[in-house]
């Protein structure tokens, strides 16, 4: 069955100018919005609040009646982000957590095991986030909306709800606590109904024709009859392994001998199911709440857990554990089939076998230290337009038998984009007789072409290129091109694609 946590933070704002020093902690606080020629307060503090302060409120009236109130711009930006920062954090209790308005989703369905039941899930949880300086309410349901109205109105009650349909302990609450609007919810009490339970027995039609779709639709979703999914900010990945720590840690070697062992688990795993692994994914989950990535990828399907705590070593190398690391979580984000191999006959046939496992973790090892997209191999590809005639490949790509390099002489540097130049050519096909290019001017002593290339037929639009091999006066060699024909619209322009050797 399912079960999703709500993490309410009320005072999620405020709390977060606290956080970073920009407001005494002895004084209220309210943050405030333009509103025309108005400012007025969005949000206050519990010092506001004991002031009698509350948002809408224009903010001359707030410090008339609070003369020491402090005022700050409201920072929607700087509160999602940091949302989306907890939300993160909270990966340590599951994969599926995702930032909400003013809290956070978790659905731990198949989770609260490892924190000893939901209650000590829950209990560490909230604990964790009032020590970061947060003020916490939180509850467990069965579905995201029971969870929230629970968090919000449960009071004096149990923070968890048993499994089951939420009927029962949804129905003396109030109708705010479906997450509806204020003019909605003030009509339904102009009519007599005033909480969750007057809902529950009316017909839907006579409901939704006067109030719209929304009552319904959001008692349903809190009932569980319709569904409501917590989207999580990052994919979720198919294999994951974590380990808690009973105090926390720091040293690179410690660090390193539960990777180690992390690694092994996951391997072991994915034995079973023969497969492999592409890339990997390491957080780290910091005592200051922080979470640190790691990730490496491997050239071909792995399950060699000592290889792929090897590429993780440069980055462990300047890894910042801050005052200690309190969780480490490794997860598979790309798999690829890895069935066992038979072992090879023959002195020959096993020297090859190892020298291409040589190689793949040669090229695995030069990624993770170069980083992605740096190591790459160079494949010809069937194209008469010069900068699609080679394709870059990952470096143990196959290689097409049917495919063949440019035939002609090709400059080994090409740029990319192209150049611009100014050049002066007699018409209508003449090479160029001299160039200026990046502030210097190249007179042409020999040239030869033109050769015409054009783009594919289907292209429509695409200029023709007449190409020059020409060499200066000094002696360097150049490879241009005119791209258009002499006296159309617009005009044709010259390019610097390469430089031959």
């Amino acid at each position: 069955m399912r079960r999703v946590i709500f993490v309410w933070l009320p005072d999620l704002a405020t709390e977060r100018l606290r956080r970073t020093g920009c407001a005494p902690p002895d004084r209220p606080l309210a943050l405030t919005m333009a509103a025309g020629q108005v400012q007025r307060v969005v949000a206050v503090d519990p010092l506001a609040r004991q002031a009698g302060l509350r948002p809408g409120a224009t903010l001359a009236d707030s410090l008339a009646q609070a003369p020491d109130l402090i005022s700050r711009p409201a920072q929607p930006m700087a509160d999602q982000r940091l949302l989306e920062g907890l939300s993160d954090w909270c990966t340590r209790y599951s994969p599926l957590a995702a930032p909400a308005d003013h809290g956070l989703w978790l659905d731990i369905t198949g989770c609260a095991h490892l924190w000893d039941g939901e209650a000590g899930l829950l209990a560490d949880l909230t604990a964790r986030l009032t020590r970061q300086g947060f003020s916490v309410r939180a509850a467990i349901a069965d579905t995201p909306g029971a969870a929230w109205a629970w968090a919000h109105h449960g009071r004096g009650n149990s923070p968890i709800l048993p499994p089951g349909r939420p009927r029962d302990a949804l129905a003396p609450l109030p109708l705010a606590a479906l997450r509806l609007n204020g003019a909605t919810i003030a009509g339904l009490e102009a009519v007599g109904l005033r909480v969750i339970g007057d809902l529950l027995g009316m017909a839907r039609a006579p409901l939704a024709a006067r109030f719209g779709p929304e009552p319904g639709r959001r008692l349903d979703q809190a009932l569980g009859d319709l569904p409501e999914p917590i989207s999580p900010l990052a994919p979720v990945a198919p294999h994951r392994v974590q380990r808690a720590f009973a105090e926390p840690i720091g040293r690179t070697e410690a660090v390193e001998a539960a990777l180690e062992g992390l690694l092994a688990e996951l391997c072991r795993r994915l034995d079973g199911e023969e497969m492999g692994l592409r890339r990997i994914e390491v957080s780290l989950f910091r005592v200051d709440a922080a979470v640190l990535r790691l990730s490496v990828g491997t050239g071909r399907p792995s399950r060699d857990a000592p290889h792929l705590l090897k590429l993780l070593r440069p980055q462990l190398d300047s890894l910042d554990a801050g005052f200690g690391i309190e969780t480490i979580a490794v997860a598979a984000l790309g798999l690829a089939a890895l069935a066992p191999e038979q072992a090879r006959l023959g002195a020959a046939s096993a020297a090859a076998a190892d020298g291409q496992a040589r190689c793949a973790r040669l090229f695995d090892a030069l990624t993770a230290r170069l980083g992605d997209g740096r190591v790459a191999r160079l494949l010809p590809h069937s194209s008469h337009v010069p900068e699609q005639a080679v394709l870059r490949c990952p470096p143990l790509a196959r290689f097409d038998p049917q495919a063949s390099w440019p035939v002609g002489r090709r400059p080994i540097r090409l740029f990319d984009p192209p150049e611009p130049v100014e050049a002066v050519a007699p018409i209508p096909d003449n090479p160029p007789v001299l160039f200026r290019w990046r502030r210097t001017t190249h007179r042409i002593r020999l040239a030869d072409g033109p050769e015409r290339i054009a783009d594919a037929w289907w292209k429509e639009h695409t200029p023709t290129r007449d190409y020059y091999c020409v060499e200066d006066e000094t002696g360097q060699r150049f490879w241009l091109y005119r791209e258009g024909w002499f006296g159309a619209d617009p005009p044709p322009r010259w390019f610097l694609h390469g430089l031959v050797s």
